[in-house]
């Protein structure tokens, strides 16, 4: 298997593990990487997820000598049947691949919609690229190491990137750094990547997974329905106006305030202990 999937405590390791492609995936892959998306967001004891690739290469995307001929040449179904056809008679349906870059609202073939409110990290460990670049949009908070680059290159190919970049990066970015990364398509360093607010910190390559597991247990020591409800409430202020967005807020708000673990937060804050929470 090529996707591997470690869980350590609270805190959840995926890695892509396709070095003969440069961690690029076929559907295949892809459909494994959505079901370890699946099997987070559905562990009730998994609170973040950490995504990593082995190498010097985080991910590069679609694998352009099988995904996108996959797809290609069953355009038309594709186009007929939505994200539920089947490709090229994999198990997998185009769907997953667009739950493996993290996409809200993907369509499952048994007709649920694919959402995730779980903190996801992103330790970039190597190159990212073109669709690795496209589902970096879709973390949380992203560590990268000092040696790696990002680049989303499908313009330079006369392509399209049509995972969400130009969607995403004019929301997350500045509008001149957003359009820096699409219609330059050069690569970017990953101090530039900070400095236009692509990523939270660069570290030595040997420190990447120290600092993300850092991140990560710092999160795990906050109230999970707290945090999640707070990444819940920001993604889905980004399709409503101001007025509903804060009322929004407020039901979000109210629910977490009445739950048990808001009462231990305070208890423990009294008590001058560690919080213990029961998610509830």
């Amino acid at each position: 298997m090529a996707i591997h999937y470690a869980k350590d405590g609270h805190v959840v390791t995926i890695t892509i593990d396709r070095p003969e492609a440069r961690n690029a995936l076929d559907l295949e892959h892809f459909g494994q990487l959505a079901d370890a998306w699946i099997r987070f967001r559905d562990d009730a004891e998994a609170f973040v997820a950490i995504l990593t690739g082995v190498g010097d290469v985080y991910c590069v995307g679609a694998d352009l000598k099988s995904f996108v001929k996959q797809v290609t040449e069953q355009a038309a179904e594709l186009a007929a049947g939505g994200s539920k056809k089947q490709v090229a008679g994999s198990q997998y349906t185009f769907a997953h691949s667009l739950i493996a870059v993290l996409r809200d609202g993907a369509t499952l073939p048994d007709g649920s919609e694919f959402k995730l409110y779980k903190p996801v990290i992103a330790a970039i460990n190597g190159i990212c690229a073109a669709g690795g670049l496209e589902m970096m949009w879709n973390t949380d908070l992203r560590v990268v190491a000092d040696d790696a680059w990002f680049q989303l290159s499908e313009p330079r190919r006369g392509l399209f990137p049509g995972g969400g970049s130009t969607v995403h990066s004019a929301r997350q970015l500045s509008w001149c750094n957003a359009m820096e990364v699409v219609l330059l398509a050069e690569r970017i360093t990953p101090q530039r990547a900070l400095e236009m607010g692509l990523v939270n910190r660069v570290v030595p390559r040997a420190r990447l997974m120290a600092e993300a597991r850092a991140l990560a247990d710092t999160i795990c020591s906050n109230g999970p329905l707290a945090v999640r409800a707070c990444k819940q409430s920001a993604k889905e202020s980004t399709f409503l106006g101001l007025r509903e967005a804060l009322d929004n807020e407020l039901k979000h708000s109210g629910a977490v305030f009445m739950s048990e673990d808001a009462k231990e937060g305070i208890a423990a804050f009294k008590e001058k202990r560690p919080p213990v929470w029961k998610g509830r």
